[in-house]
């Protein structure tokens, strides 16, 4: 079954409503006008309810059908954007500087408010559809407070499937596997605090640069000598500070990054040999390593019989050979997570066709899009809740 003929008549419409989310970024859980904006949709399709504040800034629509009782599933989006400063030249660019949307949740929240209008209008299903959309994706783990909040058991959710455009991924196409899709994270800093002097003796001092150098070498063998080569992980240090003068040998050295897997004893061998490694530094050079290590959001972990679903649904659309069904994981996070190990479902990827990559601040949000990833919602829902 191909894109639906009122998708695409809505296509022009739902990208007016997207470039208007793209000009007013904003982060985190302070996603003020751009709930208020969905609020706004949600009521003005006739939703049966519109719930605010859930998860601090998040908003659910409910719509029920007209083909009688049935389950009710959770179709998520996100609304956040991320501290970039724009340079795509658009017309429609962002208007706040510093501020961009640069990971696509701008598509993602027009193409679910467009497939609620659908909803909204035709009610061809049994059940319910909840329409979630979310804040704080971009490291904030508004998934997670959405759930803390109840919401699964406040709307009786039993399913819940979420989606996210991929550049490089032809337009009209899309990729999901069961199992680990996307990647538990870890952020840590470590903080070496040596002896300082004057950098022309450099033997009264116990210097934190030195040390601190051989411990990003160091780090990189979790992934090379401390971790089956056949398992994922990913330790990236993305910060290094230390010192302020050409002639002085600091005190402290700080650095800090990134830490990515697949399994959850891959990621609890990392933070081990992280801290082992740390420890074993400290003693020989005589310094102090303090280490703060905080996991993040959990594996994006798809629901085998969800995921067969989702991929038959996305192939009704685009064709079978337009699906890939096996795709490698994506070693990014996504607090989607949380929402899966709450309730059964699939996270999916759409083409975003050959553009610049997430978080790139010459990325944009391709519009051609529109009518597939509505297409998607709306068949998604039909077919979950058929009569």
């Amino acid at each position: 079954m191909p894109i639906l003929n009122r998708a695409a008549e809505l296509q022009e419409e739902v990208a007016g409503w997207r470039r208007h989310l793209h000009q007013t970024p904003e982060l985190n859980f302070d996603v003020f006008q751009t709930a208020a904006f969905v609020t706004d949709k949600l009521e003005a399709f006739g939703c049966d309810e519109v719930v605010t504040g859930l998860g601090k800034t998040g908003v659910v629509g409910i719509i029920r059908g007209s083909k009688g009782d049935g389950p009710t599933i959770g179709l998520r989006a996100d609304m956040d954007a991320l501290p970039i400063e724009e340079i795509t030249g658009k017309p429609y660019a962002s208007t706040v500087p510093g501020k961009m949307h640069a990971c696509g949740h701008d598509g993602h929240t027009a193409m679910l408010l467009g497939a609620a209008k659908h909803l909204a209008e035709t009610r061809n299903f049994a059940g319910t559809v909840a329409v979630i959309f979310q804040p704080a994706e971009e490291g904030g783990g508004g998934g997670n407070e959405m759930v803390k909040d109840g919401m699964m058991e406040r709307f009786g959710i039993s399913k819940v499937f979420g989606m996210h455009n991929m550049p490089g991924l032809p337009v009209g196409e899309f990729a999901i596997k069961p199992g680990p899709i996307m990647a538990a994270t870890a952020e840590f800093t470590i903080t070496v605090t040596g002896r300082g002097g004057h950098a022309a003796m450099p033997h009264g001092t116990i210097d934190p640069i030195v040390i601190t150098s051989q411990l990003v070498g160091a780090l990189q063998t979790i992934a090379s000598r401390s971790t089956d080569p056949v398992e994922a992980v990913v330790v990236s240090v993305t910060k290094f500070h230390a010192g302020d003068a050409y002639n002085v040998i600091p005190e402290k050295a700080e650095i800090a990054g990134t830490v990515r897997t697949l399994k959850k004893e891959v990621a609890r061998k990392a933070e081990e040999r992280i801290r082992d490694i740390c420890a074993g530094l400290a003693s020989a050079f005589g310094a102090t390593i303090e280490v703060d290590y905080d996991a993040n959001y959990p594996v994006t972990f798809n629901h085998p019989e969800e995921t067969v679903f989702a991929s038959d649904v996305a192939a009704g659309i685009a064709g079978d050979a337009h699906v890939h069904r096996a795709i490698q994981p994506v070693m990014g996070g996504e607090d989607f997570s949380y929402m899966l190990e709450a309730r059964p479902g699939a996270f999916i990827f759409i083409g975003n066709g050959n553009s610049a990559g997430l978080h790139h601040p010459a990325y944009d949000f391709n519009d051609e899009v529109i009518p597939h990833g509505m297409s998607y919602w709306v068949r998604l829902a039909e077919t979950a809740l058929a009569a």
